[in-house]
């Protein structure tokens, strides 16, 4: 069973009752068992789960420590056969202290217990009164032991740790544990540890940590959930990790604080799953981490890797930590059931209507502020753009107009050229010529018809023959047009190709593959669709009120609309007998919004094909079945390799997202190398 580098980690919180550890010790075996049910291979409970968090002064008695331990004992004898992993928060005596701990149980055994660094003593909290810190295990005193319990052995090393016995097992007791289960290591924070100006999970992380578990007990008052999960989505991005955050629930004391059992799951900033809060019963919150992507993400930034925040270099730290070895990961079948989003258009924004109006907004602006950029630092007096008809041109077209805005140019200054051709039809043809004319830029028209009809008896080609030769050439003898009007009239063309075009390849070198500034460089095409459509509704659903209101033509939105709403072809080929588009290019190269997803998940994740195809069986679950999903993606593998030597050579246009193609930039590839390997899938 594929496993494809993730594993299953569920947040628990369960319901409690305040120094009742026998009713919470019951209540964390019966959710352990439904964990393991659901293929967890780690389930976190809350700090100090098996007492409650909410005891305050009865910490002081003996009776309730005793207890606890007692109870850990049970709950570890439960986990007897298990393949979960348990980590429940418990106060641990060692050396006539008391330290607030997370307890990590498998199988029977505990693996090694970790105290709290950073107590909290302000306000409604008083934990410094009851514990002690976890910076004790962390003085020259204890690290000059160098004595560490690796599978219950002991081992020499450098280090900071100390051995306990407890619950009748010996282990290490230490903030700086690493846990390792399968290929996955995990790190331990507990609550205020994380609110700190560097949080431990920083170096953990930098030690190797892929996961950092953070049980917890923060109570709830106004706006704090929403800045604790800023807290916690940004020291995942930071980290570059996982994080499951589990916090005390109902049942504890609310005779000052109440709290409301936030459970959140988090990878590399972005949320995964959580639960809803202030219920009344225990909860199990479910989520798969890849910690695959997490490695390529790691690896890809060279900052993440360089030095600590004191400086230090991050591969000395692996030195300062005990890896401790758990054993396998629990069987999960990630195929009947997969707990993580997988987003089908992973390109396109998503979230409130706020948020994405922020993200369209933000993105046009990058590719308005790079042109206008350009276009001041060279001085043009103009820029010209070869205007189809279809999305890709129009997306230029608006950024171009916003640009001269931006600048305060006239518009007048932005020549496009519409240039039919053998297959231009009268809707693609319209939509051009009225689009221009409702921006209020110059309008050209300059039929390529009968100069591919000479170059085509210069070269002996007959033109009803319709191969590649007859496509490109009217490709390429468009952009010699472009090129010369820019010559011309003092200015440079504005490329409308977009990033899917350039992963595929679908271009013709030397045609519409070169320009003097690409707008749309990274921009792929299920975004290029969804732009056009921001703009429609944003900023040019009043540009044709001013020209066309009075003339009784279309608007500027009702254009865009219709553009929106065109099929995507070259329009190389001639029409049908109906003068409708004959040529399509998905129905040639594939679903854009396909290759798209592959593109998305090959560059960023880094992910092998065999995966790629997994998670896109999900992600078009009802919409593509698994034959058609591997029939494209062995044709955008094997694409993206052949034409590689067309984005070797692309001319200058801005980065937007966090996928790029550029050869200056984020893509280094040699034009010769074999897809073999990536297409034995």
């Amino acid at each position: 069973m594929n496993d494809f580098g993730f594993i299953r980690v569920a947040a628990a919180v369960p319901v409690v009752r305040v120094a009742d550890v026998d009713a919470n010790v019951e209540e964390i075996c019966r959710m352990t068992a439904e964990a393991e049910a659901g293929q967890a291979s780690i389930v976190l409970f809350p700090e100090l789960a098996v007492t409650g968090y909410t005891c305050g002064d009865l910490f002081g008695q003996q009776l309730l420590i005793d207890r606890a331990e007692a109870g850990v004992r049970r709950i570890l004898e439960f986990t007897r056969g298990k393949s979960v992993t348990v980590v429940a928060g418990a106060p641990v005596k060692f050396r006539g202290r008391l330290y607030n701990c997370a307890v990590v149980l498998r199988n029977g055994n505990i693996k090694g217990i970790v105290p709290k660094i950073w107590l909290p003593n302000y306000n409604e909290f008083y934990e410094a009164r009851w514990f002690s810190s976890g910076r004790d295990f962390l003085s020259p005193y204890t690290q000059s032991t160098g004595r560490f319990l690796v599978n219950g052995k002991d081992t020499v090393r450098e280090g900071w740790c100390a051995e306990i016995r407890y619950a009748g097992f010996r282990c290490n007791i230490s903030p700086n544990l690493i846990f390792e289960t399968g290929t996955t290591s995990f790190g331990i924070e507990i609550c205020e540890d994380m609110w700190t100006p560097v949080p431990p999970s920083s170096y953990l992380a930098l030690a190797g940590a892929q996961i950092i578990l953070n049980p917890s007990a923060s109570n709830d008052i106004l706006s704090k959930h929403e800045y604790r999960r800023t807290l916690v989505s940004q020291q995942s991005a930071r980290n570059v990790c996982g994080y499951v955050y589990c916090s005390s629930g109902f049942g504890e004391s609310t005779q000052d604080l109440v709290f409301a059992g936030a459970a959140m799951i988090y990878e590399n900033g972005a949320m995964l799953a959580g639960n809803e809060r202030f219920g009344m019963e225990s909860s199990l919150t479910f989520a798969d981490i890849d910690t695959e992507r997490i490695d390529t993400l790691r690896r890809k930034m060279n900052s993440f890797s360089a030095l600590a925040p004191d400086g230090t270099p991050s591969s000395a730290y692996d030195r300062l930590y005990s890896m401790v070895r758990l054993g396998k990961t629990a069987e999960t079948d990630f195929g009947k059931r997969l707990y993580r989003p997988v987003d089908p258009m992973p390109f396109v924004p998503v979230g409130n209507p706020e948020e994405t109006d922020l993200r369209c907004r933000e993105i046009m602006s990058i590719q308005v502020a790079g042109l206008a950029s350009r276009l001041a630092h060279i001085g043009c007096a103009t820029a010209v753009i070869g205007i189809s008809g279809g999305l890709d041109s129009t997306l230029a077209l608006l950024v171009t107009a916003l640009a001269f805005d931006k600048l305060g140019w006239d518009r007048k200054r932005i020549v496009g050229i519409t240039m039919p051709g053998y297959g231009t039809t009268d809707r693609t043809y319209g939509n051009a010529v009225e689009l221009m004319e409702a921006l209020g830029v110059t309008v050209r028209e300059i039929s390529i018809a009968a100069a591919c009809d000479r170059h085509f008896a210069d070269i002996g080609h007959d033109k009803n023959i319709h191969d590649v030769t007859y496509e490109n050439a009217q490709a390429r003898e468009r952009t010699q047009i472009l090129m010369d009007v820019a010559n011309e009239t003092g200015g440079i063309v504005v490329g409308t190709g977009d990033l899917s075009e350039l992963a595929l390849g679908w271009a013709t070198y030397n045609g519409d593959h070169i320009s003097m500034y690409g707008v749309n460089a990274s921009i792929p095409k299920t975004l290029v669709k969804y732009l056009v459509k921001w703009a429609a509704d944003h900023h040019f659903d009043d540009d044709a009120a001013s020209v066309h209101a009075r003339s009784g033509r279309r608007s500027a939105k009702e254009i865009l609309n219709d553009i929106i709403d065109t099929p995507i072809s070259p329009e190389l080929l001639p029409a049908d007998p109906d003068g409708k588009i004959s040529q399509k290019t998905e129905d040639l190269v594939g679903p854009y919004e396909l290759h798209d997803f592959f593109l998305y998940h090959f560059f960023r994740s880094g992910y092998a094909p065999e995966k790629i195809l997994f998670l896109a069986e999900k992600a078009f679950e009802g919409k593509y079945d698994a034959a058609v999903i591997r029939k494209w993606l062995k044709t955008f593998i094997r694409r993206f390799f052949s034409q590689q030597f067309k984005r070797s050579c692309l001319p200058d246009g801005p980065k937007v997202g966090s996928v790029s193609l550029s050869p200056r930039g984020d893509w280094r590839m040699p034009s010769d190398a074999k897809p073999d390997l990536f297409l034995s899938f």
